[in-house]
């Protein structure tokens, strides 16, 4: 297994990417190439030590793609950029799954350029693990696409399906479409539209209807919307996860000194919940319908969180996702190109 991992564009590049792939490195014996600018990339090697018996090299790329430009145009115009470079990797053979905590926008127009859309798959989707009361749901698209027809919003479904059935090990896992109501007859157009070529899919267990609640609740397994909807869950679900820790954090320092006291006999059960409720946790979200294993991270992530990437890779990898996606998709292709009215 060698994993291209793209060290430079994140907010804590290249520091935090490398200290994370030399954990990688050393936890799951898989082989990494660090892209990016050599001289820095090898100073924060060099710096950690005890790395050069690893598995780790380095492949030089003179540019990198800053949040703030445009990603289309940006990744066709610095062909030596480290998101572009690491691709070609992978488009090349020379590596078998790519991990990037640059910009996302960059990632997806690199990823579609370099390695290209699996057959029958319109637009790729971002699938973003969140934490519930029972495990994991899978939401997607979680921001590749603002816009979409139903029947992206079914291949979605497809891939979503069946990344939770051999990365979460759900034998049949349920899947929802996100709306206002659970009644069939509830939501806008797109909604409207997309239920009944749901209803027709043979390779997913399709549930119906499911509201916002039932992501945290764990009623789902997989929740299907357009990626402006999806950020908006994603981003909101992660700022009151944090807006929870803190407000638990301040009660406790302004309450007296018992509770002071009795906070320490539950500490244990805190940490637990902040580490369920930690992004680092879950890695990174596969760009799902693109011909190879992309994983993208949070712009923010440190060494944890890439670490654990550079793990979903290998097990996306391992467990052949890209060919069960095409072979379903292939499957249902009446229904997946359907809805273009």
């Amino acid at each position: 297994m060698k994993v291209a991992v793209d060290a430079m564009g994140s907010d804590y590049a290249p520091e935090e990417i490398v200290l994370g792939a030399i954990q990688a490195a050393s936890e799951y014996q898989c082989e990494i190439v660090l892209v990016g600018d050599e001289i820095q990339i090898k100073k924060v090697l060099d710096k950690a030590g005890q790395w050069k018996h690893l598995n780790i090299s380095v492949q030089h790329a003179s540019e990198t793609i800053e949040m703030h430009e445009h990603p289309g145009a940006a990744a066709r115009k610095k062909k030596d950029a480290s998101i572009v470079v690491a691709t070609r990797l992978v488009k090349e053979g020379l590596c078998d799954a790519v991990v990037s905590a640059g910009s996302t926008g960059a990632a997806v127009a690199a990823a579609l350029f370099g390695l290209g859309r699996i057959p029958g798959v319109e637009r790729p989707t971002i699938a973003t693990p969140i934490p519930n009361l029972t495990g994991t749901t899978i939401l997607l698209d979680s921001g590749a696409n603002v816009d979409c027809k139903p029947k992206h919003l079914v291949q979605s479904a497809i891939m979503g399906s069946i990344y939770a059935q051999y990365i979460l090990d759900i034998k049949t896992p349920r899947v929802g479409l996100l709306n206002i109501g659970e009644e069939e007859t509830k939501g806008n157009e797109q909604a409207l539209a997309t239920y009944p070529l749901l209803k027709q899919l043979q390779t997913i267990n399709f549930i119906g209807n499911v509201e916002g609640r039932d992501i945290p609740k764990g009623t789902v397994d997989v929740v299907v919307c357009d990626g402006f909807v999806g950020n908006v869950v994603l981003k909101l679900g992660e700022g009151l996860s944090s807006a929870i820790m803190q407000l638990i954090k301040e009660s406790i320092k302004s309450s007296g000194i018992l509770t002071k006291m009795a906070s320490l006999m539950v500490l244990p059960a805190l940490k637990g919940l902040k580490r369920k409720l930690d992004y680092a946790e879950y890695g990174g979200a596969p760009l799902l319908g693109v011909n190879g294993c992309f994983i993208i991270c949070h712009g923010s992530s440190k060494a944890k969180a890439i670490k654990n990437a550079i793990r979903v890779a290998t097990e996306f990898t391992q467990n052949n996702v890209v060919e069960h996606i095409s072979e379903n998709i292939a499957q249902e292709g009446v229904v997946t190109n359907a809805g273009d009215e």
